[in-house]
């Protein structure tokens, strides 16, 4: 039960990162208003987010390679507090950029660290459930978190969105220490042994395996509102609801797929790219239908399993630079959101139509399966 519980609190910052996340797109429209900037200026804001994403992730994950865990988690958790609430009190559209950038750079360093002390909670045959298990905060923000915000920030303002998720960081602040048992640093942990992965070829094409692999999911979210609204023909008041079927197949993603890795890392990898090739490109096909739509978006987020999948994987990959790897995994599909965003939008642009996006991203799926393929040859011949 103490376990259950520990694993319960470390999904809460998973789940108050990812509302913020996923939220604030939502929110640009009402952002640019306030501030008198047009919409795509303030998706500016999604960008700089994810910059400090990519950049918090490496730099606090090495310059506190040291720290005791439980200790990290609580000055991350800080970091969150501090993030949401400046974008709350932004005064200028300048202010509200700078709090967006230190709003991500916890992002990929908690999510990281508080999967590695899940996993060390428990036997090591479990270890990527315990993972699954903190990445299902991430889940359940799809499923009702981000509803919640996006409902408060068309009622209450934009500002109390943000709000709210600067209370649930402070929240966390006090939970960790009374449920989380500390978890000392490994002794031969140093900034020179975390950096030591990116030394290893292998933890380099599991990176590229996801961010281009799980590029495909993106590609569909990315432009998902317009293609449910023009293709599928519902009304956007009704796209949180089709979101939360998505959010529903990543729970049930990272409790089937944790439970599957646990027993067979690498058969469940390719069985879950070969399953996200097929249901993304089942709802580029279905799309013009809504229960078939539906119905797709669910199948589709169930292939989330892969994030604690590829995390065990860089585990495995770099033994003496756990936390760092496990930050990178973060920052990786931070740059799969890109990468998956610029493809779909390129084949958009194309007069291709909006559905085209599942046959984008069943083809960056392919791609990643076909980089992991590689690495797992180049392990073989090793």
């Amino acid at each position: 039960m103490q376990i259950a519980i520990a694993q319960f609190v470390l999904a809460l910052g998973g789940l108050f990162l990812g509302t913020a996340e996923f939220a604030a797109m939502g929110l640009l429209p009402s952002i640019a208003e306030t501030f008198e900037v047009d919409v795509p200026t303030a998706g500016h804001l999604v960008s700089l987010y994810a910059i400090g994403v990519v950049v918090g992730a490496p730099l606090l994950t090495v310059v506190t390679a040291r720290m005791e865990k439980r200790k990290l988690l609580m000055g991350l958790a800080v970091l969150i507090v501090l993030g949401n609430a400046g974008s709350a009190l932004a005064a200028s559209f300048g202010q509200i950029g700078v709090a967006r950038f230190v709003a991500g750079l916890p992002h990929g360093a908690y999510y990281g660290t508080a999967g590695l002390v899940a996993a060390s909670l428990v036997a090591r045959e479990k270890r990527t459930q315990a993972i699954g298990h903190v990445m299902l905060g991430l889940a359940a923000a799809n499923v009702a978190g981000v509803p919640l915000v996006t409902w408060m920030g068309q009622v209450f303002g934009w500002r109390s969105a943000f709000g709210l998720v600067a209370a649930g960081g402070v929240l966390l602040v006090f939970l960790l220490p009374l449920v989380v048992p500390t978890r000392p640093a490994e002794k031969d942990a140093s900034p020179r042994s975390e950096l030591s992965a990116f030394g290893s070829l292998q933890v380099w094409l599991t990176l590229a395996t996801a961010a281009i692999g799980f590029g495909g999911m993106f590609a569909v979210y990315s432009y998902i509102t317009p293609t449910l609204t023009e293709v599928t023909g519902i009304a956007e008041a009704r796209v949180p609801w089709m979101l939360a079927l998505w959010g529903l197949g990543m729970v049930v993603g990272n409790t089937l797929g944790g439970w599957l890795a646990d027993r067979s890392l690498t058969g469940a990898i390719l069985g879950f790219f070969a399953w996200t090739v097929v249901t993304l490109a089942l709802f580029g096909a279905v799309a013009a239908n809504v229960w078939l739509a539906g119905l797709a978006l669910f199948l589709v987020g169930i292939g989330f399993a892969l994030v604690p999948a590829l995390q065990a994987r860089l585990l495995d990959a770099a033994p003496r630079a756990q936390s760092l790897a496990s930050a990178m995994n973060h920052s990786t599909f931070n740059l799969s959101n890109a990468i998956g965003a610029w493809t779909g939008g390129l084949a958009i642009s194309a007069g291709l139509g909006w559905a085209s996006t599942g046959y984008v991203g069943a083809a960056l799926a392919v791609a990643g399966l076909c980089i992991f393929t590689f690495a797992l040859e180049l392990q073989r011949k090793d």
